[in-house]
């Protein structure tokens, strides 16, 4: 079932060019820019608090929380009152101080690897110096403990595992699925949960149990960018083995040494983990994480309509990269339902942005859904998707977007009988070229140049990850179409220079600018689906935050620094679209939304204690 769009009621809508805007009137780009600066400084660096927090904890079992330690910020009236005299130093720090030690002792450490297990201890001992200190370090950390590092630790989880860290469900303990899940639950309310089988990690594939470090990871960006309570999220991995020789063959792999389970028994142990949480959890967000590409579209598609269910791969991907191309088109005053899309890869990734952008298309600019495919050019291992390749190389999920053979019959094809890229640009005249192949290089500068002559402002996103295997550099891109590409990547570049000696900045497509206010709106609102509208509204308002829209040399995209402010903007435009679309559980009104988002959001901050054997435990 698909949920109607509604247009916000929003008395103060700004007309932009695009209709991605005018379609979803929301706060103007330039309200939100000034609202997002004015109140960046308090989401990244709150200095104090004036909560008081009942505690039951005591002693040495204080120190060893990760929740409620302190460490050397304990007043003296906490020390005494909670019996740590004498089990800490005698000067009281202050949180900046005790982030001035970490980072120095951060910075002692050499590789990336060796920085994300630093980091790691740290998060076992101390949340709020763990967040702060990510807070005051964001674009230099976050790449330490997500990707690219967390890669690396998760290959070699079973050699760095110290402590233990969110819910391990193995298939053939499947029995007490349940009793387990409570027990790690007992006492809380979860509002999210991260849950991954491990078949797809990060570009790297398989990696059994340490997939848990994936689940880990994204529940720390939600709580670092979107202010989601850490003690409200719980991490999992879906044990179901692995087909990864090198981990079976390891004596020391701390998984379920087995094949991986496939077929109707994975689709059985999947459904028992989504029903207790509808059971014990109907209100929290569910969202699937690195799941393999033959089952990451299909277990969407399969419980979006049961329970708010979130795939980042394919509609997080989808998400940031619809923003870029609203903010895109809203610099050349077009719309989405003009341009032609050639998208060179058509995995999760690929598949996502299509159907996020054709979506958006209906939703936004009134077009039929068959008019909105026929916008539509996917490319991938076997070339261009169209009906001679038979049902043994077209994927059901992409039979919406075969082309008609009769459209190529005149087109040159290789020896194997496929249509290459520059053939395919050559005749489809693209506006718009994406990249989600892990093809270094694949956007030849013959490609690009054809591109440009096709049209007069090219929209280029190469957004493979790493940035060694981006279909193009941005840098090229920008030198072969004379500063007239609008451009946005996959992986932090440098600006490019423009014919006029400026800097171009090159926008990231960081899934992590809006998968956080995703989950936290619809988090907020309690709504009982994730809804293509509610994803659209959050990419309009991303897009509203576009540098681009005031200075054309500027990225298409909110700086990365940016990223927690951008994403409570974003929670607050996907809670309004629930309960325009009247699918919220919660029984306060739309017009409090943003109040409820800005209260809502854990902060890393130091509260006052007061010993209560009732207390929080």
């Amino acid at each position: 079932m698909r949920m109607r769009w509604r247009k916000p009621n929003n008395r103060h809508c700004h007309s932009v060019a695009s209709s991605a805007f005018t379609r979803g009137c929301g706060p103007s780009p330039t309200q939100v820019q000034l609202n997002i600066l004015q109140k960046l400084a308090k989401i990244m660096f709150p200095m104090s608090s004036e909560l008081v927090f009942k505690v039951a904890l005591h002693g040495d079992t204080l120190l060893t929380s990760p929740r409620w330690n302190k460490g050397t910020a304990f007043t003296k009236e906490e020390r005494k009152d909670f019996g740590l005299m004498g089990r800490l130093p005698s000067r009281v720090n202050t949180i900046e101080e005790q982030c001035e030690r970490a980072y120095d002792q951060l910075r002692s450490h050499e590789s990336p690897i060796q920085k994300n297990s630093f980091l790691q201890s740290l998060k076992e001992q101390n949340w709020v110096l763990y967040y702060s200190l990510l807070s005051r370090h964001l674009k230099e950390l976050t790449s330490i403990i997500y990707t690219p590092t967390e890669a690396e630790a998760i290959a070699k989880y079973s050699h760095l595992f110290r402590r233990s860290e969110g819910l391990f469900l193995a298939f053939p303990d499947r029995g007490s699925m349940e009793e387990d899940f409570l027990e790690q639950i007992r006492g809380k309310d979860i509002e999210l949960i991260v849950c991954t089988d491990a078949e797809a990690i990060l570009g790297i594939g398989d990696q059994g149990v340490g997939g848990i470090g994936i689940s880990s990871a994204k529940s720390a960006i939600y709580t670092l960018l979107a202010g989601i309570n850490p003690t409200k999220a719980l991490s999992v991995t879906l044990d179901v083995g692995t087909d990864n020789e090198t981990l079976l063959n390891d004596h020391l792999y701390v998984g379920w040494p087995s094949g991986r389970v496939r077929g109707v028994e994975y689709d059985k142990f999947i459904d028992k983990f989504v029903q207790l949480i509808r059971k014990h959890q109907p209100h929290c967000l569910l969202h699937f994480e690195d799941f393999g590409v033959t089952n990451a579209q299909r277990l969407l598609e399969l419980y979006r309509n049961e329970h708010s269910v979130f795939n980042d791969d394919i509609q997080g991907t989808g998400a940031v990269t619809l923003a870029a191309l609203m903010a895109a088109v809203g610099v050349t005053k077009s719309k989405l339902a003009d341009q032609r899309y050639v998208i060179f890869g058509a995995g999760s990734a690929g598949l996502g942005i299509a159907k996020q952008v054709r979506d958006a298309i209906i939703l936004t600019d009134g077009v039929s859904r068959e008019e909105a495919n026929k916008k539509f050019y996917l490319v991938d291992r076997f070339g261009l998707i169209k009906q001679s390749l038979g049902p043994d190389k077209i994927r059901p999920a992409l039979l919406e977007f075969v082309r008609p053979d009769e459209e190529w019959s005149n087109v040159p094809t290789n020896d194997a009988g496929e249509v290459e890229l520059l053939e395919i640009v050559k005749k489809v005249r693209p506006t718009v070229l994406i990249g989600c192949s892990t093809k270094g290089g694949a956007f030849t500068e013959r490609v690009v140049r054809t591109m440009k002559e096709g049209c007069e402002r090219p929209i280029i996103l190469p957004l493979s990850n790493p940035s060694n295997l981006v279909e193009v550099d941005p840098k090229d891109a920008n030198d072969w179409t004379e500063g007239m590409a609008l451009l946005a990547t996959g992986s932090p570049f440098p600006p490019a220079k423009m014919p006029n000696g400026k800097d171009y900045v090159i926008a990231e497509c960081n899934n992590a600018l809006i998968y956080p206010g995703l989950g936290f709106g619809s988090m907020l609102s309690q709504s009982r689906q994730m809804t293509d509208g509610m994803i659209i509204a959050g990419a309009q308002r991303l897009a509203a935050l576009s540098p681009a829209l005031k200075d054309p040399d500027s990225g298409l995209l909110p700086d990365f620094q940016d990223a927690p402010a951008a994403n409570l903007e974003v929670a607050i435009a996907v809670a309004e679209q629930a309960f325009d679309e009247g699918i919220q559980g919660v029984s306060w009104s739309r017009e409090e939304v943003r109040t409820k988002a800005e209260d809502k959001q854990w902060k890393p901050v130091y509260g006052r204690y007061e010993y209560d054997e009732q207390g929080a435990k």
